[in-house]
């Protein structure tokens, strides 16, 4: 299965559940299939959600939770389904949200290529 039809599949199962996509993160390669026949000079994007390089593919859906509270789930783009979930308060601040965020992105990297770290040393 090609990696476009992969993003589309999990992008409808998340939608059939009340996720909104947020932004894609995307390997070069995976940057070039998705970017189809965008413009050089346009930012990429994927149904209406900003694409970033990373070492990862990778997904982020956001959905409103109980008490104004605001889900976050980072889903690796892969043949093994694995996803990290996090919840943030109404009030918490955006640079906190942020971090941890990166913090979620750096063990999905984590997860998804072991050893990469060391290798890049």
């Amino acid at each position: 299965m090609s990696r476009l039809k992969k993003f589309q599949e999990i992008l409808a199962q998340y939608r059939r559940h009340g996720w909104r996509l947020a932004r894609v993160l995307a390997r070069p390669d995976t940057l070039a299939e998705l970017g189809g026949g965008a413009e050089e000079d346009a930012a990429p994007v994927f149904e209406g959600a900003p694409v970033a390089g990373s070492e990862v593919d990778a997904m982020w859906f956001t959905r409103p939770s109980a008490e104004g509270r605001e889900a976050w789930e980072l889903r690796l783009v892969g043949d093994t389904p694995y996803a990290l979930f996090e919840l943030f308060e109404a009030d918490e601040a955006e640079e906190d949200r942020a971090d941890v965020r990166r913090e979620m992105e750096a063990r999905l990297r984590d997860y998804a290529a072991p050893g990469t770290e060391d290798s890049r040393q």
